[in-house]
């Protein structure tokens, strides 16, 4: 599965020691879409070379591929959303959004015409 949107929150570190004797990195970060209504996520990073590799940023965009899991502990169970790959999104689209706001936010040239009709704002999709 994929996810992409913007690195949100990076929570701390957690290690440890196996019961085989062998130490294990592991992280969590929430990532946000930019959707209509942004949904967010909590995924997990497992292993110090893969914590090394992603070098998660905050306010970073990504595209996170990740495995869901769920696992039995004392008689709970916990869903584990674990992340194997991440993709960078390219810096073009930030730029491209901040020209448009630019673009937009300019003052609109004024009519010549007495009878110029005004522009009505476009209705909003909220369902509230």
């Amino acid at each position: 599965m994929e996810l992409s949107g913007k690195i949100i929150a990076i929570l701390p570190k957690r290690s440890g020691t196996s019961k085989t004797g062998n130490p294990w990195e592991s992280q969590d970060f929430v990532i946000e879409t930019s959707d209509q209504y942004p949904k967010k996520m909590c995924f997990n990073v497992w292993g110090a070379e893969k914590l090394d590799l992603f070098n998660i940023q905050q306010g970073e965009e990504l595209t996170v591929s990740f495995d869901i899991d769920c696992r039995e502990w004392n008689g709970k169970w916990f869903n584990d959303i674990r992340a194997w790959k991440i993709d960078r999104t390219s810096n073009s689209a930030p730029q491209a959004v901040n020209a448009l706001y630019v673009a937009s936010s300019a003052p609109a040239p004024k009519t010549t015409q007495s009878n110029a009709t005004p522009v009505q704002p476009e209705d909003n999709d909220l369902p509230f």
